[in-house]
């Protein structure tokens, strides 16, 4: 499907589109309008058309969106309607956390390795995914079809592994290193800084306080 300069605020509600519509599935509800998935999801009607015209509408008036279809379509929309592999640089406590969360691969995100230069790691297997030595990483890159890197790493080490990464054609990176990273326009790359978070959510906790003076 071409872009057409879909914006950052619509790529981050088709998720959860994808989630609502999952579990309405799992109801057995085959029909909704954006009206009763309005009221399901917190978002207003008109946004919810407006979000969905941008990739072809997918609903019929006095009917409302087929919700299998619709379901399927996000799916495409997202990607996950094909495999992707995607490697976990990092086996520490939130690397392995990652490894053992059976959702992405229920999602099509498979993980084909993990790296890391603890000796005591390396060389075992983490949930079924074997853990490398990091020294191995350019080379299982240039002989596997990889598409996701993870980096679950301290920032120092996160800069030069992404170089390595970039080097060896990846593509796209999900970034948990407390770093942003400097990589050319055709790599993309998802930073997930879990402290801005959570002193996001601490401004709200302070900001709810003083509406309630």
């Amino acid at each position: 499907m071409e872009n057409k300069g879909i914006s950052n605020a619509v790529i981050k509600r088709l998720p959860r589109y994808h989630r609502y519509l999952g579990d309405l599935m799992a109801q057995g509800v085959e029909r909704i309008s954006s009206q009763e998935l309005s009221a399901r999801m917190n978002v207003t009607a008109s946004q919810i058309r407006q979000d969905l015209n941008n990739f072809g509408g997918f609903g019929q008036q006095g009917y409302g969106y087929n919700v299998a279809y619709l379901y399927q379509e996000i799916a495409k929309i997202l990607g996950l309607d094909r495999e992707n592999s995607m490697i976990i640089i990092g086996c520490g406590n939130f690397g392995r956390a990652l490894a053992k969360y059976k959702n992405f691969a229920n999602r099509g995100f498979v993980t084909l390795a993990m790296f890391d230069v603890n000796p005591e790691k390396v060389g075992k297997q983490e949930s079924d995914i074997p853990v490398h030595h990091i020294d191995e990483l350019a080379a299982f890159l240039q002989n596997h079809d990889v598409k996701i890197a993870v980096l679950t790493i301290p920032r120092e080490e996160a800069v030069k592994v992404a170089e390595v990464l970039v080097a060896n054609g990846i593509k796209a990176i999900w970034n948990f290193a407390h770093v942003d990273l400097d990589v050319p326009a055709d790599v993309v790359v998802e930073n997930v800084h879990l402290s801005e978070s959570l002193m996001q959510l601490s401004y709200r906790i302070a900001d709810a306080a003083k509406c309630r003076k």
